[in-house]
């Protein structure tokens, strides 16, 4: 009953945070800025510390932050080619399915976690509940930025809230490896890196006022920071 909670409030949070960067889109230079700080922020604080703790066991931090390097670097090159063909629709649509997969490994960490014991589980819920809002953020912010028109960022919205009910419902039927969790956040780290630094940054800071965009980039990684300092401190 209480991963039910968890996945509906999860759920909700990711709707939330979508809803509302609909509502301001025509202030969307603004949400972008935000969106790349926090978008940075769970790579660099959330991603790589848990992908980094997942591998201790099998990895060295040096092999996890490899694929972390591996997944950067993919998604430069898959980024090049539908730049190349001048497909910004489809950009907007990669961007937001790596978003979803990430809300799905939200999912599944919160159920894994629950299998280990109660307390890790209501920890890592808490921590995936804190930026599940900016997750629904992101991923409008993504859609609409590469020309996705309302219908298009509803529809990812929904796939990227339902993605932590699904994580949380596989892990009735399975158990991921610590091994393999950790190689798939790394790689997620450098996907949610490049998205930031060469695709939300650059176009929020583009024509628009340059301190408030900057000031919103900051924001975005430091109320991250604090969600996730808080809750492990």
């Amino acid at each position: 009953m209480l991963l039910l909670i968890i996945a509906v409030a999860a759920f909700l949070c990711t709707m939330a945070g979508g809803l509302l960067a609909l509502r301001l889109r025509d202030k969307l230079h603004l949400i972008l800025g935000f969106s790349a700080g926090a978008v940075i922020g769970v790579a660099f604080f959330d991603l790589l510390p848990e992908a980094i703790g997942f591998g201790a066991p099998f990895h060295s931090p040096a092999a996890v932050l490899s694929w972390t390097a591996l997944g950067f670097l993919f998604y430069l090159v898959l980024d090049r080619i539908l730049l190349f063909h001048g497909n910004s629709a489809p950009r907007g649509r990669v961007a937001a399915g790596v978003l979803c997969l990430h809300s799905l490994l939200d999912g599944i960490a919160i159920g894994l976690a629950f299998q280990a014991s109660h307390q890790v589980g209501i920890i890592v819920a808490i921590a995936v509940l804190t930026h599940d809002f900016s997750d629904g953020i992101n991923t409008m912010n993504v859609v609409l930025k590469n020309h996705g028109n309302k219908a298009q960022g509803l529809r990812w919205l929904l796939a990227d809230a339902a993605a932590p009910v699904l994580g949380v419902a596989c892990t009735y039927f399975f158990s991921l490896r610590g091994s393999s969790f950790g190689v798939v956040l790394g790689l997620l780290g450098g996907f949610f890196l490049y998205i930031g630094a060469s695709d939300l940054i650059p176009e929020s800071y583009h024509g628009h006022p340059k301190f408030l965009t900057t000031a919103m980039t900051l924001a975005g990684a430091a109320v991250l920071y604090l969600a996730i300092a808080l809750i492990a401190g």
